[in-house]
């Protein structure tokens, strides 16, 4: 078995503790932008249509059922505070794909993966035009994606039209690891993600959107037989009657009890650099300043900020038993380290460079690596979820399906396989915690053999569990 280049090529342990000396525990975006307050519910309030979930989800679902009809009252509902959890705290990718990867979509709807493709392109443009049409501040660049192969078997990854060779793609961003590279240059932008969430939140209520926050949703109920009359969303404070209900709680446990084993809490772990001096930032160049995502099973992702700081995350994943999500997951001091050194064999000319925050978030994973839909209670509850990490993007796609499934509109979105199928739930405990470790293990063995994929991950392929990013 094989070793990776930042098993070959790791700094010292010292370089390593300074780095992290001081870090603050907490996402740097979060602490990065003041935060706007909301109210919390209290008694019973009426709508035409609840959402539950403060997220991207729920806040592209407010301003989309508001442009589609802005006589429709709209109530959105979070239990903590808007864009606290993974849309404050991501890597701010905002991706065109919405089936987290061309290889992914062509595995599993090679037919429509033209159409899926440019509905992607699309729903991004519209993001776009979104952002300039209502002012947002939100550090928009549209930058594009660079892959990048650090070992020799990922170099034929990179063939295509965006083909980067060694020294092509060390010209754009200086690193010693890179052997090659792939850059798509219109399929995504950078974004700051907790100020994408605030300004949806503003947006969302200059339309005329009450939010409220402080609001944990305990249950869902139908006032008609069947559940097909009005539903009426409980929380600890009050309650909304609403005749239509879109659910955007995403990793958090569904209100639906056919969706409790459909997703898992998988916790991805980051790290936030002090600005670049100007010389720092001249020694690794990346004046293009586009995402950069590196092409193991096990892989980091990592973009400048606005103010020319690095984010530097991913490479462990980790599912704790019992499928909880829960602050004390968050620190997790072997994967800073691990993510700190990976950092320095990418960069090593910035040795000395010290990281401000560390933080960690919980991804909402399904089986199939990217969100599904569907309606309950008589098509007035709609639901999406299991975006897998690729949810900066496809959540405004996702709020265009659930709308398009409450109005019973049958369009180009509601027809496609992707929409109209589920993915293969995961089993309960224990037997979850066996498998996801598994899978870790076997995608750590594939980094070490030249990508080669096992029995165990093949099997899953056959069945669709893939397994591919």
């Amino acid at each position: 078995m094989g070793t990776t280049v930042f098993e070959r090529r790791q700094p010292s342990a010292a370089v390593i503790e300074r780095s992290l000396e001081n870090t603050a525990h907490g996402a740097f975006w979060l602490d990065d932008v003041e935060r706007p307050a909301y109210p919390q519910l209290t008694g019973e309030v009426r709508a035409d249509l609840a959402i539950v979930g403060g997220g991207y989800a729920g806040l592209w679902t407010a301003i989309r059922a508001k442009e589609r009809d802005p006589q429709r009252s709209v109530v959105l509902l979070e239990a903590n505070r808007v864009g606290w959890a993974a849309s404050g705290r991501n890597g701010g990718f905002c991706e065109a794909s919405l089936t987290h990867g061309e290889e992914n979509g062509r595995n599993r709807w090679p037919d429509e993966l033209d159409t899926l493709e440019r509905l992607g392109l699309e729903n991004l443009d519209g993001i776009q035009e979104t952002v300039t049409r209502y002012g947002m501040d939100v550090d928009w660049e549209r930058t594009g994606q660079m892959a990048v192969a650090v070992e020799p078997h990922q170099v034929e990854w990179m063939q295509g039209e965006h083909f980067l060779d060694q020294a092509a793609v060390q010209a754009e961003v200086a690193s010693p690891t890179y052997l090659a590279g792939s850059w798509d240059r219109e399929g995504c932008a950078m974004v700051h993600p907790a100020k994408l969430a605030f300004e949806l939140a503003r947006v969302a209520t200059e339309l005329g959107v009450q939010i409220f926050e402080r609001t944990r949703v305990t249950g869902l109920r139908g006032s008609a037989a069947g559940g097909k009359g009005v539903q009426t969303v409980t929380a600890e404070t009050g309650s909304v009657v609403a005749d239509q209900v879109a659910l955007a709680t995403n990793v958090f446990p569904s209100l639906l009890k056919r969706n409790r084993l459909m997703t898992v809490p998988v916790y991805d772990y980051a790290l936030m650099t002090e600005p670049l001096t100007a010389e720092q930032h001249d020694a690794i160049g990346w004046k293009n300043r586009q995402g950069l995502a590196d092409s193991a099973n096990q892989f980091h992702y990592y973009r400048l900020s606005a103010d020319n700081r690095i984010l530097f995350g991913g490479y462990d994943a980790v599912y704790h038993f019992g499928g909880k999500v829960r602050e004390e997951y968050e620190e997790r001091p072997e994967s800073f380290r691990k993510l700190a050194s990976h950092f320095f064999t990418t960069f090593p000319q910035l040795e000395g460079l010290r990281f401000t925050h560390r933080w960690a978030g919980a991804i909402d994973s399904c089986s199939r690596f990217c969100a599904f839909f569907g309606t309950a209670r008589g098509g007035r509850v709609a639901y999406a979820t299991g975006f897998t990490g690729l949810g900066v993007g496809a959540t405004r796609f996702a709020a265009d399906v659930m709308l398009d499934e409450l109005a019973g509109l049958s369009t180009e979105r509601t027809q496609l396989e992707m929409v109209r199928t589920r993915p293969i739930p995961f089993p309960p405990e224990p037997a979850a915690s066996i498998g996801v470790n598994l899978v870790r293990a076997a995608m750590n063995q594939a980094d070490h053999n030249d990508g080669k994929r096992n029995l165990f991950l093949k099997a899953l392929d056959a069945v669709g569990m893939g397994f591919d990013s």
